[in-house]
């Protein structure tokens, strides 16, 4: 058959492990066959970030905001093991806070549910989706070490020149100080995204921070969220049926752990990546979740919510066989696909792209699955596969939906 044509590049951002060799398979066995696939490429590897001094991220954001849709590998944000492993100039930030930075917008993560893989709490019925803020709090943290007695203070500093100074510490001895920020544009633009997608989704919306303990900071967004919902989105959300509500955060995740799911879930930056992980972890495994960058402009980022899988990669590396799941990576793909095919009005490609999440699914309802969830399925006797056995036994459905 003949390829399905696209009209504008999607950007592509490669990563780094395990993930970056589950990339250039699943182009080569579910992608390229298929699709005359155009891409702008970025190598976000972390030895080509080390070399471009992260420009190529910064590049990779800004392509994102011309094309309007984006493509993402898992990439490694290095701490001290990794300055010296990859022997870089120095300790690179996240990208995905660089790139998240420069977009704004929010990130939703959902589970991939497929039947034989139960959740491990077992009052859950229906999937749960996390709203992450994508912007700012730790990911664009400024830090200090102080190596002995003196003061900390925070400080603001006026256009006028007016200044006001609060005292963080007085240390007797060496410690740390870590500053943090965020801006209210880009709360606001979270508290719409989440309000617009959970009336598109008709799910109620729970926002949680600690506000008690963080009375400006957390307490500042608690003030935006609820004044947008009561002048923009109450009535809209009576209209649909749905609710919304505030709570602590130690008080969202006993409701979570209690309920049924089927709602979202807004966090702030660290606390989404923090529960993202568990929701996914205890629907079945991190790589069984989707993850997109919403951002106000309209622009969209797609990306596997897991990390590089480095232990699976060392093991590659020495020749010894992987069961490493791919289907995250490969619903980013999807993801992206679809979103492209929407935007330039090519039903062909959204429809490719959902034949291609269906093969997925039912290669693992089948019974065919890798390591990560054969041991934790329902099935009876599932056939455990390699990384790129999964990936050619997916493409063999594929082939059959295309027929």
């Amino acid at each position: 058959m003949a390829k399905i044509q696209m009209k504008t590049p999607l950007v592509e951002m490669d990563g780094d492990e395990m993930t970056r060799i589950l990339w250039k398979i699943i182009k080569e066995e579910l992608l390229v066959p298929f699709i005359d696939l155009k891409t702008e490429y970025y190598d976000l590897g972390l030895k080509h970030r080390d070399e471009t001094d992260d420009q190529v991220t910064v590049d990779s954001a800004n392509a994102t905001k011309k094309y309007g849709v984006a493509v993402k590998c898992a990439t490694i944000t290095p701490n001290a093991a990794r300055v010296k492993e990859y022997n870089l100039k120095q300790m690179w930030k996240s990208p995905n806070g660089t790139i998240r930075a420069i977009l704004d917008g929010t990130v939703f993560r959902a589970p991939i549910v497929v039947k034989g893989i139960e959740p491990t709490v077992r009052t859950w019925k229906k999937p749960i989706t996390i709203a992450r803020h994508a912007y700012g709090d730790v990911y664009r943290a400024v830090e200090m070490k102080i190596p002995g007695p003196g003061k900390t203070e925070l400080v603001y500093t006026a256009e006028n020149g007016e200044v006001s100074r609060e005292t963080i510490h007085v240390f007797d001895g060496p410690g740390i100080i870590q500053g943090q920020h965020n801006i209210s544009a880009s709360i606001e633009s979270f508290a719409r995204s989440c309000f617009t997608y959970a009336l598109e989704t008709k799910q109620d919306l729970w926002f949680s921070t600690k506000d008690t303990i963080s009375k400006k900071y957390d307490h500042t967004f608690k003030d935006i969220f609820q004044e947008i919902f009561d002048k923009e989105y109450r009535e809209k959300f009576d209209k649909a049926g749905i609710e919304y509500f505030y709570t602590l955060i130690d008080d969202a995740v006993a409701r979570v752990i209690r309920s049924e799911g089927g709602f979202i879930w807004a966090c702030k930056n660290y606390d989404g990546d923090v529960m993202s992980d568990m929701i996914a972890t205890a629907f079945g495994s991190l790589a069984m979740m989707t993850s997109v960058l919403v951002s106000p402009a309209g622009i969209y980022e797609y990306e596997a919510a897991h990390g590089t899988v480095q232990r699976h990669y060392y093991k590659y590396l020495k020749g010894e066989p992987t069961s490493t799941n791919s289907v995250a990576t490969i619903f980013a793909w999807t993801g992206a696909l679809r979103k492209r095919g929407e935007l330039d009005s090519i039903p062909e490609l959204m429809d490719f792209a959902d034949k291609l999440e269906k093969a997925v699914i039912d290669t693992i309802e089948s019974g065919t699955m890798t390591g990560d969830l054969a041991l934790i399925t329902t099935m009876e006797n599932p056939n455990k596969v390699g990384s790129e056995e999964f990936i050619k036994a997916v493409r063999a459905r594929l082939e059959q939906e295309l027929a």
